[in-house]
Order: structure tokens, then sequence, then C-alpha cells
């Protein structure tokens, strides 16, 4: 049985991004089972249009230089990569329904559910963690 890790998608921030999905692509790369909840500002990270345009925290805009030299991958890259190595992602439901966003806003490929659906799995992860 493999290990599974859920993971809590909930800020929304070009640092956030990097953190849900390079903890996502390494477990998913170790086959251990990944599924992320992305609700609130979490959901621009798989935002067809927003996450193409996450924004640098203040006063950290010495990094994009850092990012570009050392190839890291793009959002859109890295949630692409997730997809094809069977991340599962979740769209929350009820901040979908709030902010008046449906299913085909979203990168392709995604699951909506509420919270239900994020703790079926959650209940007997291995390692559980948010951003």
């Amino acid at each position: 049985m493999s290990k599974k890790v859920a993971i809590i998608a909930s800020n929304g921030g070009l640092f956030d991004a990097y953190k849900v999905f390079n903890i996502a692509n390494a477990a998913a790369a170790t086959d251990q089972e990944v599924a992320v909840f992305f609700t609130f500002e979490g959901l621009n990270l798989i935002h067809k249009e927003g996450n193409q345009h996450l924004e640098m925290p203040a006063g950290k805009e010495h990094f994009a230089e850092g990012f570009q030299k050392a190839n890291v991958p793009t959002i859109p890259e890295l949630t692409s990569m997730a997809q094809e190595m069977g991340v599962t992602f979740i769209g929350c439901q009820m901040t979908m329904d709030v902010m008046g966003l449906t299913k085909e806003d979203f990168v392709d490929g995604i699951e909506v559910g509420g919270a239900v659906t994020f703790l079926e799995f959650a209940k007997d992860a291995d390692v559980t963690l948010t951003f």
C-alpha cells in the first residue's frame, strides 16, 4: 500500500504555489498517493488565467532572477507535471460557488468537491500539510 500525502492549498501567492507543487511533485515522484484541496485564495494556483500571473511577494522581487537562473519550472509547468504524475486536484465547491467560478475556469482534470471529499482522502493520510 502506498503512502498518502494530503495537502490543503488555501493561500494563492507565487511562493505558496511553489511550496504546494514542490511537495506534491516530490511526493508523487516517490510513489506516494497525493491529493491537493484548493480552497479560497488557493484556487488561484489552478485557475487557468490566475496561475500564470501569481505575484511575487513584496520585497522578494530578487527571487525572480534566481528562479530563472536555476531553471525552476513555471507554476503552469509544475501543475502539468503534478497531473502527469497522478496528483489529484480537488477544487473546493463552496469557495467556487462563493466566488462565482465553475470547473471550466480551472486547469483541465480537476475534481470539484467539498471538505468531505478531501477528508475522505485525508482521513488515513500519512502526511497532511497546509499552505
